[in-house]
């Protein structure tokens, strides 16, 4: 069991699966090359991994307490950069420049997330269908909560498939790396978790208005139970979104989720033809 007491307060669990924390270095796929950043490092227990197969690691700890603990443990090695806050409010792109150069523009993201932030940290690792990340990473390993990992990888029609869902695969393509049971914890988490790995990619099929498809996918589902003709009749005539489906070979009465990614591109292209009151 770690020293350290993991704090409810920043929903932190101990990873202590050596099966766990071996399956994401190996999806990491690392090599002398890379640059990590790791989100969360706790005690430590993956930065030691990743020190040794990576270039360089860039960990972000928001608990000063811990931040004190990880640079007793491995402040002497020269490939390590701790920075101490909150990685939702930290301007990664200006102030990795001011470091030495072997941590400047990380290329991978490995890291034990908060669940409880699991939705912004996708956010600041992706960026979003209307403003996607400038520099994109090369890959993205996470372990998240099960559910969670569900939807990021969903098909149309599946009830896991979501918002999310649209907005990641959009981006990314994902990949399921393993199951992790809550025991593999300290303390147990009340859910179980899964590793995913992200690989950021050009987009498939742009959006003609990406700030459009961002809004369309936000309302379609808003409620899931309701038809998407249902969902979107504040956005669009039902009359005329009906004919739209009808065109684009989509079945009037689908639900939201019902659509996959380019179907939902084929949708909001087909509405530049008309003016559309779209609230951001």
């Amino acid at each position: 069991m770690p020293s350290s007491r993991p704090r409810k307060r920043f929903a932190q669990h101990w990873l202590r699966s050596d099966r766990a924390l071996a399956s994401i270095v190996k999806a990491a796929d690392l090599s002398p090359d890379d640059r990590v950043l790791e989100i969360g490092p706790g005690t430590g227990i993956l930065t030691r991994q990743l020190l040794s197969a990576a270039r360089s690691a860039i960990a972000v700890e928001i608990d000063r307490d811990l931040c004190a603990k990880l640079t007793k443990k491995l402040g002497d090695r020269d490939n390590f950069l701790l920075l101490q806050g909150d990685i939702l409010e930290l301007d990664l792109e200006k102030i990795l420049p001011t470091t030495p150069e072997l941590f400047h523009n990380p290329n991978k993201v490995v890291a034990n997330i908060p669940y409880n932030i699991t939705g912004p940290i996708l956010e600041k690792l992706l960026g979003t269908i209307a403003a996607p990340h400038s520099h994109p990473y090369k890959a993205i390993v996470l372990l998240v909560q099960k559910e969670v990992a569900l939807r990021l990888r969903a098909n149309p029609g599946s009830k896991h498939f979501g918002a999310l869902s649209v907005r990641v695969q959009y981006l990314a393509d994902c990949e399921f790396v393993c199951d992790v049971r809550a025991k593999a914890f300290y303390p147990p988490p009340k859910v179980d978790s899964a590793v995913v790995r992200l690989l950021p990619r050009e987009i498939v099929t742009p959006a003609d208005n990406p700030k459009q498809l961002e809004t369309l996918v936000k309302v379609g589902f808003s409620s899931k139970r309701k038809m998407l003709r249902n969902n979107l009749k504040a956005l669009v005539d039902r009359d005329r979104l009906t004919q739209l489906l009808e065109r684009l070979e989509i079945n009037p009465q689908s639900r939201a989720e019902d659509l996959g990614v380019a179907e939902w591109v084929a949708l909001s292209n087909s509405l530049q033809l008309a003016p559309v009151n779209l609230q951001s």
